[in-house]
């Protein structure tokens, strides 16, 4: 080999020695910058920071749109309709005839009692005549005084029977007028169960033949409101509501009347509230269901959390897990065994006892994220609440703080 190649060879060397050298320290350097770069811990809860914002309180129920005032109209008299003059919708005058029954038994008992008032006037006729004579012949002692009397109890028998008489004559004449059924106010037949040719029987009940609404402009929500909602309502709150038929449309109430007596279904007690409807444009209708939510708090510009934070529970892996990190940072420090930042303190044993109610039941607790994103048990008390948020009204929470409303599960997402 020449000594130029050898050379060549040597510095080929070199080279390929100086570039495994560099791989080398590359690799070295790499793994180096790993092994000192912190581990990340995946998120284990789901938070949201505290912030300031409006709270509206509202109760829910359902309830049914009725007529402010509906009025049955029935029949004191039985018999077959002969004539109908009113159908379902139509809008009716007060007095207007709405049916007639068949007068031929109501005729025929005005002239049987019209009989039996004129033979009452003949026979007191004759009672007088007679008592007149009887008074002349007891002066000339014909017929002695017992007779007078008598003669005179015959006319006060006869007078009696005639008011007997006319009194039956009046109701025969009162049952005539009530086979003409009329209506008792101006409104709309929103209701008919009679027929043409049918029979009414008013024996025992009063039938219902028809029902009228004085007014569908002005209409009412006929609901049941939980016994825990009743300590917020007043008369006057507003309230708001939707139908199946426009569900697109809000409409606007006003609670009315508040009626104290309870119903009681299956333990379950719930009290009767009246809410007042404009309909106006007369797109309620009478039965129509309404889901009405009657504002009962607002409050502005306060500080609040999700709701959803005041359900959040640690469960026992993660109090576990919790443990065994503080007892680890502990030792690494140095010191003693350190209390978990999670773990719950024991209320004194008769803490509940001096606690008003009130107190106990707006009081809950929360979690809360510290700055090593340990999760923190936290004291505080609520003002008002919805289904989304809830006020905060004491408990050293601040706008910012980070508040744990759900844990997320690796494998699985939030849970």
């Amino acid at each position: 080999m020449g000594l130029v190649e050898t050379m060549a060879f040597l510095t080929n060397k070199k080279i390929a020695l100086a570039v495994g050298l560099l791989l080398i320290g590359g690799a070295s350097a790499a793994w180096y910058a790993k092994s000192k770069t912190p581990v990340v811990e995946a998120p284990r809860f789901r938070v949201v920071a505290a912030d300031t914002g409006n709270i509206t309180q509202t109760v829910t129920a359902t309830g049914t749109i009725n007529p402010v005032a509906l009025i049955n109209i029935g029949s004191q008299v039985s018999g077959t309709v002969s004539e109908l003059k009113a159908d379902f919708n139509d809008h009716v005058k007060k007095g207007q005839v709405l049916l007639k029954l068949d007068p031929t038994i109501f005729n025929a008992q005005i002239r049987q009692v019209e009989a039996q008032l004129a033979s009452a006037r003949a026979s007191q006729r004759l009672a007088q005549a007679t008592h007149q004579r009887n008074q002349t012949l007891v002066t000339q002692s014909y017929i002695s005084p017992l007779a007078l009397d008598q003669s005179k109890r015959e006319v006060d028998v006869a007078t009696a029977n005639i008011e007997l008489a006319q009194a039956q004559l009046a109701r025969a004449q009162a049952d005539f007028d009530n086979s003409v059924i009329r209506s008792p106010i101006d409104g709309v037949i929103i209701k008919r169960t009679v027929d043409l040719g049918q029979t009414v029987a008013a024996s025992f009940t009063t039938p219902t033949l028809f029902q009228i609404a004085r007014d569908l402009t002005k209409m009412q929500i006929d609901t049941s409101v939980s016994e825990a909602d009743v300590g917020a309502l007043k008369d006057g709150q507003a309230a708001r509501f939707v139908v199946d038929a426009y569900p697109d449309k809000e409409f606007d109430a006003r609670m009315r009347q508040f009626r104290l007596a309870a119903n009681v279904v299956q333990n379950v007690v719930t009290y009767n509230v009246v809410l007042d409807v404009d309909n106006s444009e007369e797109l309620l209708k009478p039965g129509m269901t309404a889901q009405v939510r009657l504002l009962v708090g607002n409050r502005q510009q306060v500080l609040r959390i999700p709701t959803a934070a005041l359900r959040f529970r640690l469960s026992d892996e993660e109090i576990e897990k919790q443990a065994r990190k503080d007892k680890a940072a502990a030792a690494k420090t140095g010191g003693g065994a350190a209390a978990s930042a999670v773990a719950e303190a024991a209320p004194p044993e008769d803490d509940a006892a001096f606690r008003s109610k009130s107190e106990l039941a707006r009081s809950f607790k929360i979690y809360t994220m510290d700055d090593k994103n340990n999760p923190v048990a936290r004291d505080i008390k609520i003002g008002l609440s919805n289904f989304r948020y809830t006020e905060v009204v004491g408990g050293g929470l601040k706008k910012g703080d980070k508040v744990i409303t759900r844990a997320i599960n690796e494998k699985q997402g939030e849970l």
